[in-house]
């Protein structure tokens, strides 16, 4: 361990801590450097749940860099300044502890689980693996190999495969709407100097957090932050900002002689800021989030048109889409399309009080279900100090759902109709309907 100079000591003096509006024994502290630590002890847990989170994810890439993001969390467990690929993975799994990543739209994440009393180790591993990773040669075409895999097998699975054509036909010719995995083509093209440039970019102190959830004391994991991430880089003077999402639809037709029509039809959603997309949430619920909605009991109930139906709504930081995703035999699909739509158009007109508290106790069960283990509260801290920068409180969440109206939920369903539908379908499409239909379809009833 290097000593620590001047400099760095000055980046370690008077970090902020910040309590008071957030969950009983959830701590933030934020160092000069701008790297914030979050954590909840919870009594009862014997392990922790940590891990550091990056507020970058596959949207944040330049044209050339497409899929070098998820490569990064690939390498970065390939060895470093100081260890193997080998120790990484002896060190943390001779404690019993684990260790993961993902790369996601909007961010990327590093985490691990371990015994309270080894936390030390496990920051220690987590830092090293972000801060001095090796890039070999060697490891990164081996580990291309492996991606290359990856993508192959997603291209063999029609039911991933649909989602990932239909954020691109939603997003067109946008970062946001591009394939996590990247292609085969810049997969390979990646370089360690290309690798770096992006870590230099992205991984610097304010753009990340460090959390941890259950056996943790938060001034223990503020010190071992003091020791092992203080030569976290600041914010490059000339760094890019993320280019804007901007749904405009569109279309993903694949035929190929699947047995069934994988199908994902969509319309533009909201951003999770400004928390109006809490009665689309809600709207999503009601249309297609259980046995008693909708989608299922006309779709699945009533027609037997699909063995599986839901609605859902992703939200991103500046933009959304709403979507219905199903399979269903090719010549069933124009009238299950016609169904769905009609469910939409209906629900949007005539959702029930009684409806919309169903869907409300449903995502207060799945919230506060969540929370109860180490690490879905780990997830949602990092995430919400990344978006917010400080942790919502369950009962402020639960506050929100319950401020939602039917009114809001009714505007929410009305507000997708009328819009550009995007509909991504793969399999034997012959009786996949036209877009003009699709459109016609989408639009409110005069």
């Amino acid at each position: 361990m290097s000593a620590t100079g001047p400099a760095e000591a000055a980046e370690l003096a008077a970090p902020e801590r910040e309590q008071g509006a957030h969950d009983a024994d959830v701590a933030l502290t934020t160092l000069p450097s701008g790297l914030r630590i979050v954590s909840q002890r919870m009594d009862h847990a014997a392990t922790v749940s940590l891990g550091i989170w990056i507020g970058s994810g596959a949207r944040d890439e330049l044209p050339h860099e497409h899929g070098i993001a998820h490569l990064l969390e690939h390498m970065a467990f390939k060895g470093t300044a100081r260890r193997s690929a080998l120790q990484i993975a002896e060190e943390i799994e001779d404690i019993g502890g684990d260790l993961n990543a993902a790369t996601s739209v909007e961010y990327t994440c590093y985490t691990a689980r371990v015994l309270g009393p080894d936390l030390g180790l496990a920051v220690d591993i987590l830092a090293d693996i972000l801060t001095s990773p090796a890039l070999t040669e060697e490891e990164l075409k081996r580990e291309k190999g492996v991606i290359l895999q990856e993508i192959s097998a997603v291209q063999d699975t029609p039911d991933d495969l649909v989602y990932d054509r239909f954020l691109q036909a939603a997003f067109p010719d946008q970062p946001i709407g591009r394939p996590i995995l990247g292609t085969a083509k810049t997969v390979k093209s990646f370089t360690p100097d290309a690798i770096r440039a992006y870590l230099a970019r992205n991984y610097h102190a304010g753009n990340m957090v460090l959390a941890a959830s259950g056996a943790v004391d938060h001034d223990e994991l503020v010190e071992l932050a003091h020791t092992h991430l203080a030569k976290l880089p600041k914010k490059p003077a000339r760094a890019p900002e993320r280019e804007s999402g901007e749904y405009r639809g569109g279309e993903a037709r694949i035929g190929s002689d699947e047995e069934q029509v994988h199908l994902v039809l969509g319309l533009p959603g909201l951003p999770f800021t400004g928390g109006a997309h809490y009665p689309m949430q809600i709207f999503a619920s009601v249309l297609g989030g259980g046995l008693s909605s909708r989608l299922f009991q006309q779709v699945r109930e009533q027609r037997g048109l699909a063995y599986a139906i839901d609605a859902f709504h992703w939200p991103f930081s500046d933009c959304g889409v709403f979507g219905i995703g199903a399979g269903t035999a090719p010549e069933d699909v124009g009238e299950l399309i016609e169904v769905a739509l009609a469910c939409l158009r209906q629900a949007a007109e005539d959702v029930s009080e009684v409806e919309v508290a169903r869907a409300r106790a449903q995502m207060k069960v799945g919230l506060l279900a969540s929370l109860e283990s180490p690490g879905g509260k780990l997830e949602q801290m990092a995430r919400q100090v990344l978006i917010f920068g400080r942790a919502i409180p369950r009962e402020e969440l639960a506050a929100r759902l319950d401020a939602v109206t039917l009114a809001d939920v009714r505007a929410a369903g009305r507000s997708l109709l009328g819009h550009q539908p995007t509909i991504a379908a793969i399999g034997p499409i012959h009786g996949l309907p036209a877009a003009k239909r699709l459109r016609q379809a989408s639009r409110a009833a005069d």
